[in-house]
Protein backbone atom coordinates (compact mmCIF):
# COMPACT_ATOMS: atom_id res chain seq x y z
CA UNK A 1 0.00 0.00 0.00
CA UNK A 2 1.31 3.57 -0.76
CA UNK A 3 1.16 7.21 0.56
CA UNK A 4 -0.67 9.38 -1.65
CA UNK A 5 -0.58 13.35 -0.74
CA UNK A 6 -3.24 15.46 -2.29
CA UNK A 7 -4.85 18.60 -3.14
CA UNK A 8 -8.30 18.54 -3.59
CA UNK A 9 -10.78 21.64 -4.57
CA UNK A 10 -14.06 20.98 -3.78
CA UNK A 11 -14.14 17.47 -6.24
CA UNK A 12 -10.79 18.33 -8.35
CA UNK A 13 -7.65 17.55 -7.24
CA UNK A 14 -4.98 20.23 -8.18
CA UNK A 15 -2.24 18.39 -7.46
CA UNK A 16 -1.02 15.05 -5.68
CA UNK A 17 2.39 12.90 -4.74
CA UNK A 18 2.32 9.07 -4.92
CA UNK A 19 5.50 8.81 -2.23
CA UNK A 20 6.06 5.51 -2.16
CA UNK A 21 5.23 3.11 0.41
CA UNK A 22 4.87 3.72 4.14
CA UNK A 23 8.04 2.58 5.00
CA UNK A 24 9.58 5.25 2.34
CA UNK A 25 8.02 8.02 3.56
CA UNK A 26 9.43 6.41 7.31
CA UNK A 27 12.92 5.94 5.61
CA UNK A 28 12.60 10.17 4.67
CA UNK A 29 11.87 11.16 8.20
CA UNK A 30 14.77 8.86 9.66
CA UNK A 31 17.24 10.95 7.49
CA UNK A 32 15.41 14.14 8.74
CA UNK A 33 15.92 13.08 12.27
CA UNK A 34 19.64 12.11 11.82
CA UNK A 35 20.90 14.80 9.34
CA UNK A 36 18.63 17.54 10.18
CA UNK A 37 17.46 17.06 13.58
CA UNK A 38 20.75 15.51 14.80
CA UNK A 39 19.03 12.59 15.83
CA UNK A 40 16.29 14.74 18.45
CA UNK A 41 13.44 13.46 16.33
CA UNK A 42 11.00 16.49 16.36
CA UNK A 43 13.17 19.29 17.49
CA UNK A 44 13.48 20.65 13.86
CA UNK A 45 10.84 19.84 11.99
CA UNK A 46 7.77 18.94 14.02
CA UNK A 47 4.97 19.77 10.94
CA UNK A 48 6.79 17.15 8.89
CA UNK A 49 7.69 14.58 12.30
CA UNK A 50 4.62 14.46 14.38
CA UNK A 51 2.04 14.07 11.63
CA UNK A 52 1.01 10.27 11.45
CA UNK A 53 1.62 9.16 7.82
CA UNK A 54 -2.05 7.91 8.38
CA UNK A 55 -5.38 9.62 7.02
CA UNK A 56 -5.04 13.20 7.78
CA UNK A 57 -4.28 16.34 6.72
CA UNK A 58 -2.16 19.39 6.84
CA UNK A 59 -4.21 22.55 7.16
CA UNK A 60 -2.68 25.44 5.17
CA UNK A 61 -1.39 27.22 8.43
CA UNK A 62 0.59 24.05 8.76
CA UNK A 63 1.76 23.63 5.38
CA UNK A 64 3.32 27.50 6.10
CA UNK A 65 5.91 25.89 8.59
CA UNK A 66 6.44 22.82 6.48
CA UNK A 67 7.35 24.80 3.81
CA UNK A 68 10.27 26.51 6.27
CA UNK A 69 10.89 23.33 7.63
CA UNK A 70 11.36 21.90 3.90
CA UNK A 71 13.69 24.56 3.03
CA UNK A 72 15.81 23.79 5.77
CA UNK A 73 15.79 19.77 5.02
CA UNK A 74 16.59 20.68 1.31
CA UNK A 75 19.31 23.03 2.18
CA UNK A 76 21.35 20.27 4.16
CA UNK A 77 20.27 17.68 2.24
CA UNK A 78 22.24 18.98 -0.62
CA UNK A 79 25.07 19.40 1.07
CA UNK A 80 25.29 15.89 1.93
CA UNK A 81 27.00 12.58 -0.06
CA UNK A 82 24.33 10.42 -1.36
CA UNK A 83 22.89 7.23 0.53
CA UNK A 84 22.25 4.11 -1.07
CA UNK A 85 18.67 3.59 -2.53
CA UNK A 86 17.08 1.92 -0.60
CA UNK A 87 13.20 -0.26 -1.42
CA UNK A 88 11.86 -2.44 -3.79
CA UNK A 89 11.14 0.21 -6.32
CA UNK A 90 13.49 3.04 -6.50
CA UNK A 91 16.79 1.23 -8.00
CA UNK A 92 14.61 0.50 -10.51
CA UNK A 93 12.60 4.09 -10.83
CA UNK A 94 16.40 5.88 -11.12
CA UNK A 95 17.37 3.40 -13.75
CA UNK A 96 14.18 4.09 -15.74
CA UNK A 97 14.54 8.34 -15.58
CA UNK A 98 18.29 8.05 -15.53
CA UNK A 99 18.97 9.28 -11.81
CA UNK A 100 22.39 9.41 -10.40
CA UNK A 101 22.06 11.33 -6.97
CA UNK A 102 25.28 12.89 -6.45
CA UNK A 103 23.89 14.34 -2.55
CA UNK A 104 21.15 12.94 -0.52
CA UNK A 105 18.15 15.31 -1.75
CA UNK A 106 19.04 13.33 -5.26
CA UNK A 107 18.13 10.32 -3.01
CA UNK A 108 14.75 10.92 -2.40
CA UNK A 109 12.16 11.12 -5.27
CA UNK A 110 8.55 10.17 -6.22
CA UNK A 111 7.19 7.23 -7.83
CA UNK A 112 7.14 9.24 -10.96
CA UNK A 113 11.23 10.10 -10.64
CA UNK A 114 10.42 14.02 -9.32
CA UNK A 115 12.43 15.04 -6.60
CA UNK A 116 10.63 14.20 -3.34
CA UNK A 117 11.36 17.51 -1.55
CA UNK A 118 10.25 19.60 -4.61
CA UNK A 119 7.16 17.60 -4.79
CA UNK A 120 6.05 18.39 -1.05
CA UNK A 121 7.45 22.05 -1.57
CA UNK A 122 4.82 22.63 -4.02
CA UNK A 123 2.05 20.75 -2.42
CA UNK A 124 2.83 23.09 0.79
CA UNK A 125 2.52 26.32 -1.52
CA UNK A 126 -0.81 25.21 -3.10
CA UNK A 127 -1.80 24.56 0.54
CA UNK A 128 -1.19 27.65 1.19
CA UNK A 129 -2.13 29.66 -2.30
CA UNK A 130 -5.58 28.00 -2.60
CA UNK A 131 -6.02 27.83 1.71
CA UNK A 132 -6.67 24.43 1.04
CA UNK A 133 -5.30 21.07 3.24
CA UNK A 134 -3.08 18.84 2.17
CA UNK A 135 -4.70 15.29 2.31
CA UNK A 136 -3.16 12.08 3.51
CA UNK A 137 -4.61 9.14 1.67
Amino acid sequence: MGLYLCIFEGDDELDGVEIGSYADFGTFRTAVATHVEGGIEESRCPTLMLHSDCDGQWSPDEAVLLQAELAGIIQKFNQLPPEPLGGDWKPEVAKTFGLHPTNLYGCFFDVDGESLLDRLMGLARLSVERNLPILFQ
